[in-house]
């Protein structure tokens, strides 16, 4: 599930004059330094369509891990057909979008036509490009959903490019001490997934059973850690779901303990070399790209095209920097 980005992440450009955070800030942010093993930062509680999140990327303290630019970790919540799902359309510019789940259904549309329902084990990405639309909705599961949306941002020779959909039911699955590792994106170790990337990272997701694991890492990567289930040791800390665990880079592996089952997703890329700004759906470079997007979205142009679904369009919020 990909919902609207609040304000609140909005990060200035280069050149731009600083931008308040908005009053509606439902939480301050503060990180600590556990030692050397571990930067640990809070998230903060979100609300994505009547979904609960914990938003723990972008923070303040924290903007990117690679490429990596949003991490919502959702539910895990109850969802009935008189509870559903429903993410209205709603468009994105230059990023990725990573749909991963570890219970529960829905259904991917979005207006290059694509209609597709994800399950667990299966991964959902998107590449918006110069633009694209798209809604997410459980229609008529029922139980309970869980699970992981991310954003990778697209790096400057592919985020003006055509918008791209892929759906692979099959990841490769590889096992390191007590985890059982699943490669979404990227590779790790030799085990490559076959979904597209456009910068060099990874993304993992780590099923662990009690006991001790030691994951192979790439030095020139930065590298950070989400629990979505249970908790793990890094070293002499305990990291457990809604906070983000940030390693950096120049490691060559990474040890990890687990004192019963838990889930972990493992991020990793390259330090992204671009000023980002972010703000609502959009990831770019400039407010000046934003407004335009906006613009346009809400002219309804054909840059973001239509959604075939009942769902309700989403209007795009008031920028904080054109308010007065």
């Amino acid at each position: 599930m990909s919902g609207p980005v609040s304000p609140v992440d909005v990060a200035p450009g280069p050149g731009d004059p600083p931008v308040p955070p908005p009053a509606l800030a439902p939480a301050p942010d503060r990180a600590s330094v556990a030692g050397p093993e571990l930067e640990v930062v809070d998230g903060r509680a979100a609300d994505v369509s009547g979904i609960p999140v914990r938003r723990v990327l972008p923070r303040r303290v924290r903007r990117t891990i690679g490429a990596w630019c949003f991490v919502d970790h959702m539910g895990p919540t109850a969802i009935s057909p008189s509870n559903p799902v429903a993410v209205g359309p709603h468009p994105h510019i230059g990023l990725a979008t990573v749909t991963w789940l570890l219970h529960g259904r829905q259904v991917h549309r979005d207006s290059l036509g694509s209609e597709q329902v994800l399950r667990p084990g299966e991964l959902n990405l998107m590449s918006a490009g110069h633009g694209v639309a798209h809604a997410e909705e459980s229609e008529d599961h029922r139980g309970e959903l869980h699970g992981v949306q991310l954003w990778v941002a697209q790096p400057e020779h592919t985020r003006h490019g055509p918008p791209a959909f892929a759906h692979h039911a099959d990841l490769p699955v590889a096992r390191f001490g007590a985890a059982e590792v699943t490669v979404l994106l990227g590779e790790l170790d030799g085990n490559v997934s076959p979904a597209r990337t456009d910068t060099p990272l990874v993304g993992a997701d780590l099923a662990l059973r009690a006991g001790g694991t030691v994951l192979p890492l790439r030095r020139d990567f930065e590298h950070g850690l989400v629990v979505l289930a249970g908790s793990v040791e890094v070293g002499a800390q305990v990291l457990r779901p809604g906070r983000l665990g940030y390693l950096g880079a120049g490691r060559d592996e990474l040890p990890l303990r687990a004192g019963e089952g838990a889930r972990v997703l493992l991020l990793g890329g390259e330090p992204f070399a671009d000023r980002l700004v972010m703000w609502w759906n959009f990831v770019a470079r400039s407010r000046a790209e934003i407004d335009v997007a906006r613009a346009d979205w809400q002219a309804g142009a054909d840059r973001f095209g239509a959604v075939a679904t009942n769902a309700r369009r989403i209007p795009a919020p008031e920028r904080p920097w054109a308010a007065g």
